[in-house]
């Protein structure tokens, strides 16, 4: 079998009814013409059909539907494989990938057909002012582009910051003078709330039972939109976006109506009081503007190269704006999510994120000139004998970080496995269960963003809430916070992954805060108890010795960096958030002992470990192999290639009916093996349809994958099948056998004569750099012009998880481990149906009969109505296509 077969599974194109063209198409259309400079006077026919056809063709690779491999009906893996590694390792194979070597040279053909054109119109005397604006045009549009992204991005952010502080005040009480204030706007210059702001009731047991019941209406709201309209908008999503970044096509991901379901079900997700946070979804909204945006342009519909680079551009934005910090976003987009970052990415990436940023701050969402809630000064230095509860907070940190990514995964796998048909009532629950137990404890009441800014102040001259600068409450505050940081990681480790918007940067800095304000307060008492300690002597007299804020603010940036492994950017988006210089050495030491301390437990953040868990065939630049063997050992050389000439329509489309072959190399003949291209499934698929909608060929066609001799004519412009026929030969649809066989198809402008090609002795590390560095889809293994085999990034990652699991075999123990884990996920499954059919039978029987909830339950078990899947469903979009598999 072709290797290249195994590298993803690709259904055949299916025909579409015809339908009017959306508003964003006949804009995007009309955006293009303007681009193209085409006109009804233009010379540009061929030119106009070339990127026709190139649209088209990529237009099929979105819109195929991919398969994972270790499942029925699909390719697999080797058992070998399969068997050592669980659910998380195996590789799911994505749509397509781009070929970012194919994609520069179809950049470099578009800019030099431009400047044909331009030298045309120099020749002819037709360059006037308007080819002049036309080329400015095309000059700045990268910049226009990039504006108007960053203001759109801005503009969202403050609508979902004003948004979801509503609806997390609206849980605890309203405002009289107006509805829609939160309390913020209501007792505005009032430290402490006011007669404005009032509690729903005066019985707190009737207001706890009101905040549960806003808690489950918003969780359920949000989880039932994502269900129904964009499945891909639940989560965080910057594990996929690193994917698409890195090049592998994920159709809908970023498609308007997952821009849409995101920025309206994300603050119901917040307000619902769930842990989870914004921040990371923002990337993803960010993401999907930049992308929406960008479509309307030819320039980046049809350039998958320059599309990356916005997408890069528009990731740093999401980040400045979740955290009003434009150059750590640009640093968190160099660190975490591009595999590729030239400079001019970079100086993108910054105007695009101070765009957004400025924006934001003209919009002022908070009324303080504050970006986020949690900004803070700080006008204190702090002392060197410090350090030593610096340290204790950076190994919370990075203990922190393996300790929910252990058992997140493990939360993950258990509702893959039993909670995917459950997934609104999953969230429903949750948010039910977390407004409960969250309630009574005054720091997990409130919004976590409040939450921070309140950790994060100095006592002198700010707002005390609960007591926390008050010595005589110290004692309830430290079992209050550690009960909050107990709680909360809790609910995180359950809670990530929801078929909800969730993030979980605001959740892990919310649990820092919490710890390392507890550690502040402990410093403080214990200073104030010995003041004259030799340990202290760096203290003033008369002066705040300890500010536990500063404390609460470096736990926030341990617990980040702990559960994403990045560092610089951290650092950076800390000193941004307080803008205090004296505090950069603290937040270094932090953050470097928390990197440290997680690398013991493993590499990766929980980005990393998503990709991973979803079995997404992805090449992280972060990673150093050394595998000692050359890449003729991975690679398979089994081949199915198409031979130059000799073979009939009728053939080529029994390979194309197979689901297993992605592309084949074009060989002279089977015999000698001369290698002298590659043709892409698509492609070829495409120019078959092509050719058979325009004229009617026999199945014993002849088929050309290379000039023929008989050939003296130029290339034509536009790249078409080539029909010929020799003496003898018909082409009406009637034509008889002879005639077929005298008629031939040149297939030769789709085929791709410079693959890239490797000698069979170059080391494996190599090639994998290759695929890191230049992006091909596929390298080809040519040894003295013979085709020897084909290696794909899958085939990388097979043998680099068979190499894993030969160096780290599992022990017996760990086997029974397992074992262990897999029946006790068994028995809480099993308890926790016979709970829910207990509960549904006491509300049958209380109700009378009416209220049936087993029936319900025993149809979304059977997988009716009420299931989520992760985007498998027959939804069809704005194009009116099956949204993929996400394995």
């Amino acid at each position: 079998m072709n290797s290249h077969s195994r590298t993803t599974s690709i259904s055949s194109v299916k025909p579409q009814a015809v339908r009017r063209p959306s508003v964003t198409s006949r804009l995007s259309f009309a955006v293009s013409t303007a681009e193209r400079g085409e006109g009804p006077g233009e010379n540009g026919q061929g030119i106009a059909a070339q990127h026709q056809i190139e649209e088209e063709i990529a237009k099929i690779k979105r819109y195929e539907v991919g398969a994972a491999p270790c499942g029925r009906n699909q390719m697999t893996l080797p058992p070998s494989v399969c068997s050592a590694y669980t659910l998380p390792h195996r590789l799911t194979l994505l749509t397509d990938w781009l070929d970012w070597v194919q994609d520069a040279a179809r950049e470099q053909l578009r800019r030099k057909a431009r400047r044909k054109r331009q030298a045309g119109r120099f020749d002819n005397g037709r360059y006037d002012w308007r080819h002049r604006i036309q080329e400015s045009y095309d000059a700045a549009q990268g910049w226009i582009v990039v504006t108007i992204i960053g203001a759109a991005i801005g503009l969202n952010a403050a609508f979902l910051n004003i948004i979801t502080e509503w609806l997390a005040d609206i849980k605890l009480g309203h405002c009289k003078t107006a509805f829609y204030l939160n309390e913020d706007f209501c007792c505005w210059g009032e430290d402490n709330g006011c007669e404005d702001w009032h509690r729903w009731t005066g019985l707190e047991p009737v207001n706890y039972i009101i905040y549960i019941l806003f808690a489950i209406a918003f969780a359920c709201t949000s989880a039932t939109l994502v269900k129904n309209y964009a499945p891909y908008a639940a989560g965080s999503g910057i594990s996929e976006i690193k994917c698409i970044i890195a090049g592998f096509v994920m159709k809908g991901f970023l498609g308007f109506w997952t821009l849409v379901i995101k920025s309206v079900a994300l603050p119901l997700a917040i307000g619902s009081g769930l842990s989870v946070g914004k921040e990371g979804p923002s990337v993803h909204y960010a993401v999907c503007t930049g992308n929406v945006i960008s479509r309307l342009f030819t320039k980046y519909r049809s350039n998958a190269s320059k599309t990356r680079e916005i997408l890069s551009a528009c990731a740093a934005a999401g980040v400045a704006v979740a955290f009003g910090s434009p150059i750590g976003g640009v640093l968190f987009s160099l660190e975490e999510m591009s595999s590729y970052f030239p400079l001019k990415t970079m100086w993108r990436s910054y105007f695009c994120a101070l765009v957004a940023t400025a924006v934001l701050a003209a919009m002022n969402p908070f009324r303080t000139g504050q970006l986020v809630m949690f900004q803070v000064k700080y006008d204190r230095s702090w002392h060197f004998f410090e350090v030593v509860f610096f340290i204790v907070i950076g190994i919370f940190g990075g203990l922190y970080g393996a300790f929910v990514m252990k058992w997140n995964l493990r939360v993950q796998a258990f509702r893959k496995k039993y909670l995917t048909n459950y997934a609104i009532l999953e969230a429903t629950l949750l948010a039910a269960a977390t407004a409960i137990i969250c309630y009574p404890n005054a720091f997990l009441r409130i919004d976590m963003t409040e939450s921070m800014e309140i950790l994060f102040l100095e006592c002198e001259g700010a707002e005390d809430y609960h007591g926390l600068c008050e010595p005589d409450r110290r004692l309830g505050n430290i079992i209050s916070l550690l009960l909050a940081t107990v709680i909360r990681i809790f609910f995180v480790i359950i809670s990530y992954g929801c078929k909800v918007p969730a993030g979980i940067f605001v959740p892990s800095m919310a649990i820092g805060a919490s710890f390392g304000r507890t550690v502040g307060i402990i410093v403080q008492a214990i200073h104030e108890a010995n003041p004259q300690s030799i340990f202290f002597s760096a203290c003033q007299p008369d002066v705040p010795c300890i500010t536990p804020g500063t404390y609460a603010f470096l736990g926030a940036a341990a617990a980040l960096s702990g559960i994403m492994h990045i560092t610089i950017s951290v650092v950076v988006i800390m000193f941004e958030l307080t803008g205090a210089l004296t505090y950069i050495l603290p937040t270094m030491i932090v953050v470097g002992v928390t990197k440290a301390v997680s690398e013991l437990f493993g590499k990766g953040g929980i980005a990393d470990r998503m990709i991973w868990f979803s079995g997404f065939p992805f090449l992280d630049n972060k990673e150093d192999h050394n595998f000692g063997v050359p890449v003729s050992q991975v690679a398979i050389t089994d081949l199915v290639s198409i031979p130059t000439t000799g073979m009939t329509l009728k053939v080529v489309e029994q390979l194309l009916s197979k689901d297993s072959y992605q592309g084949f190399p074009i060989v002279e003949d089977d015999s000698t093996k001369t290698l002298v291209g590659y043709i892409g499934r698509t492609e070829l698929r495409y120019a078959v349809d092509r050719l058979k909608r325009e004229r009617t060929l026999s199945p014993l066609t002849r088929c050309t994958f290379a000039p023929s001799p008989y050939d003296t004519t130029t290339p034509t412009t536009a790249r078409t099948p080539v029909v010929r026929e020799y003496a003898g030969g018909g082409s009406s649809s009637g034509m008889d056998y002879a005639s077929a066989a005298s008629t031939s198809v040149d297939f030769s402008p789709y085929v791709d004569t410079t693959p890239v090609t490797v000698h069979p002795r170059l080391p494996l590390e190599t090639v994998m750099e290759l695929f890191r560095k230049i992006g091909p889809r596929v390298i080809l293994i040519e040894y003295h012009g013979r085709l020897a085999g084909l290696v794909t990034v899958k085939d990388c990652l097979k043998y680099q998880f068979k190499v894993e699991a030969a160096e780290n075999p599992r022990s017996s123990e760990e086997r029974r481990e397992g074992e262990n884990g897999a029946r006790s996920e068994e028995r809480l499954w099993e308890f926790m149906m016979r709970a829910a059919g207990w509960v549904s039978d006491k509300v049958s029987s209380a109700s009378g009969g009416r209220i049936r909830l087993r029936d319900s339950l025993e149809q979304t078990r059977r997988g009716g109505a009420g299931q989520i899947l992760d985007g498998t469903e027959e939804d069809l979009g704005e194009e009116g296509v099956e949204l993929e598999s996400r394995g």
